[in-house]
């Protein structure tokens, strides 16, 4: 397993991921009509125009994927049992098709399981910024994570 083990954050630490993706067209396309999100922001590039914006923005939860899934195989990947809810997501800034995002991971807080002595639950928040240094996602979200040693983490 390349995840890691609810021992394995500390909180405070920043992870910086080496992979970053492009979003591309096909990307923003097949996710917003596969969702059903007809938002012409989305696929309407005359209504975009018109926008604040001045383009079509990038279906936010494709985002939001994005940016919870590019940390998974550095943080969580055969190691955490759930995400058990998002405390927050922020948008500050759109996305663009063509735009290139990188993701940093920060633990907030940590705790053991009171029902489970094999897990353990981290607070996690992921911040997404573009190849311009703009942030344009920030996600705070709770993950339940196995425990490597449940009898030395009692």
């Amino acid at each position: 397993m390349s995840g890691m083990y609810y021992e394995e954050f500390v909180v405070g630490e920043v992870i910086e991921h080496d992979v970053t993706r492009t979003v591309t067209e096909a990307d923003n396309l097949l996710f917003t009509t596969l969702t059903m999100n007809v938002q012409p922001l989305h696929l309407d590039t005359e209504f975009a125009a018109a926008s604040p914006y001045g383009q079509r923005i990038v279906n936010s939860i494709f985002t939001l994927g994005l940016v919870t899934g590019i940390p998974v195989q550095e943080t969580t990947l055969g190691t955490t049992l759930g995400n058990l809810g998002f405390r927050s997501v922020d948008f500050p800034k759109p996305v663009f098709i063509g735009d290139t995002l990188r993701v940093e991971t920060e633990a907030l807080d940590k705790r053991l399981s009171k029902s489970r002595p094999d897990c353990g639950i981290v607070g996690i928040e992921h911040r997404a910024f573009n190849q311009r240094g703009e942030l344009v996602c920030r996600v705070q979200r709770t993950a339940m994570m196995k425990v490597k040693d449940p009898e030395a983490a009692a």
